[in-house]
């Protein structure tokens, strides 16, 4: 029965807007993490449903041994939509198979009522944008190549494609991320070998941004920080960029989190990592230890309102708002955590060695996007240490979607940022901003050297140069200007 009280906290940990879907389910001890994932996964496509029917059957008005509505909803699935509840004798299943007759009586009730001919019709229906996300697989080049995955990709049945618009039987190499393939949205990996061996990571392509933005330093005496690195994607990203070479100090204050970030870095082979159970803000930016460290990568908490992946439309949709839904949004929650993020990149631009932060979230909301990012311009920490946005050249100079000009206080900035809009750019929705500082010499020499580091990205290569003049955004010519501004 254990198992069935686990599973209702995850849902309990899901309401109270601890995290998504993916991020809570990775957190569960592994050895019962595919059992109470597949439950939770399976229960919240049905909880409507769930739900009618424990309120007609009054469960829990009559049934005191089922003292939440949670763990009335994983039990009842079970009971009526699966093989029946899968647990030793005891009060609790007995409580349930009191209730068993009444329980069906109203599932029969509820399909009339619905209109459906099937159990599987009362099933939430996915968000169609995900339909539009392909199933991104990211080669962890410290364990294989690309060439090697593409070999192995072709060997279970798969044909190289050269479109993104691929079939079920079909893959793709990216062309803005080295070392990222695409497959058809429905196709899955968890139970593929080289999945498990590490070699291969599911991660979004907006995910992948960062890491491929900050550049980080290919040398054995390079440092670099991950100030927000659970569950460990970008982290992994950021320490195979460094093939293993010098040190990624990667921050995570939740311990629970931090369990899950040590076992990703473990699995995936990144040896050049310090993993950190401590807050990022409460390094001291003078601290010796940290006084090579010339790149940030901060990701830290946000809304999620960008995330409309295969899970995460099952939650209430309250807690998924579209870009344009102002009166659905909750304001002052997004007004802490902007504030919150605010306080991350000023931190950040307080360590002296440091020349390049980039800032990222899953967000879609300006308030956490283009003005936190006007903010951190206009803050003491950045006028001290003279930090900029780093010119539209060197943030994935070929990714069509900027900011929102109208949210910044130069227009021309939101050439300088990077948006993906879920739906349209075949990605979750993502925003990326790139702080450099611009006074040091030395400083522009490194950001220089990390942004002109040419990656391959299967067939052409991508350049991400840093301009000389790194305090300017060049302007591009009108007719080209029209064509990236986003309305």
């Amino acid at each position: 029965m254990n198992f069935y009280f686990q599973a209702a906290k995850t849902l309990e940990r899901l309401d109270a807007k601890q995290g998504s879907i993916k991020g809570i389910l990775a957190t569960l001890p592994e050895k019962d993490r595919k059992r109470t994932a597949a439950l939770v996964i399976e229960t919240l496509k049905y909880k409507s449903a769930l739900a009618d029917i424990i309120v007609a059957s009054k469960l829990l008005k009559e049934e005191k041994k089922i003292t939440s509505m949670n763990l009335a909803l994983v039990l009842v699935h079970d009971l009526l939509l699966s093989k029946g509840v899968q647990a030793g004798d005891g009060p609790v299943k007995a409580a349930i198979l009191r209730h068993k007759t009444r329980l069906r009586s109203e599932l029969q009730r509820l399909k009339i009522k619905r209109g459906a001919k099937s159990n599987q019709e009362l099933a939430q229906p996915e968000d169609p944008r995900a339909a539009k996300i392909p199933r991104y697989v990211r080669v962890n080049s410290l364990l294989w190549t690309a060439e090697e995955a593409r070999q192995s990709f072709i060997s279970r049945g798969f044909s190289p494609s050269s479109s993104e618009a691929i079939t079920s039987q079909e893959f793709a190499q990216d062309h803005h991320v080295p070392d990222l393939f695409l497959f058809a949205p429905q196709t899955q990996f968890h139970e593929d070998a080289a999945y498990k061996a590490g070699k291969l990571i599911l991660q979004d392509k907006a995910s992948c941004f960062p890491a491929v933005v900050l550049s980080p330093p290919v040398s054995e005496d390079g440092a670099v920080i991950d100030a927000t690195a659970a569950p460990g994607n970008k982290t992994s990203h950021l320490s195979a960029l460094m093939r293993n070479k010098g040190k990624l100090f990667a921050f995570e204050r939740d311990h629970k989190r931090f369990s899950t970030l040590q076992n990703m870095l473990q699995k995936a082979g990144c040896r050049n990592v310090e993993a950190i159970n401590a807050d990022f803000l409460s390094v001291s930016p003078e601290d010796k230890k940290y006084g090579a460290v010339t790149h940030i990568l901060l990701d830290p908490s946000c809304s999620g309102s960008g995330i409309v992946n295969r899970l995460d439309y099952l939650l209430d949709p309250a807690d998924r708002q579209s870009e344009n839904d102002s009166e659905g949004v909750e304001m002052e929650r997004l007004h802490k955590l902007a504030t919150f993020q605010l306080s991350m990149i000023k931190h950040a631009m307080k360590f002296p060695g440091v020349v390049k932060i980039v800032y990222s979230t899953c967000s879609v909301h300006a308030t956490e996007n283009e003005r936190v990012v006007c903010q951190a311009l206009k803050s003491q920490e950045a006028q001290t240490a003279h930090y900029t946005l780093a010119p539209r050249e060197a943030i994935l100079r070929d990714w069509p979607r900027r900011g929102i000009p109208e949210e910044m206080d130069d227009r021309e900035q939101a050439l300088s940022v990077i948006r993906c809009r879920p739906g349209d750019d075949a990605t979750n929705g993502f925003f990326v901003a790139c702080f450099i500082k611009a006074s040091q010499p030395d400083s522009r020499d490194v950001a220089a050297a990390a942004g002109k580091r040419k990656v391959s990205s299967g067939t052409e290569e991508h350049e991400h140069a840093v301009s000389e003049k790194q305090g300017t955004v060049a302007k591009p010519s009108r007719k080209r200007k029209k064509r990236q501004r986003i309305s």
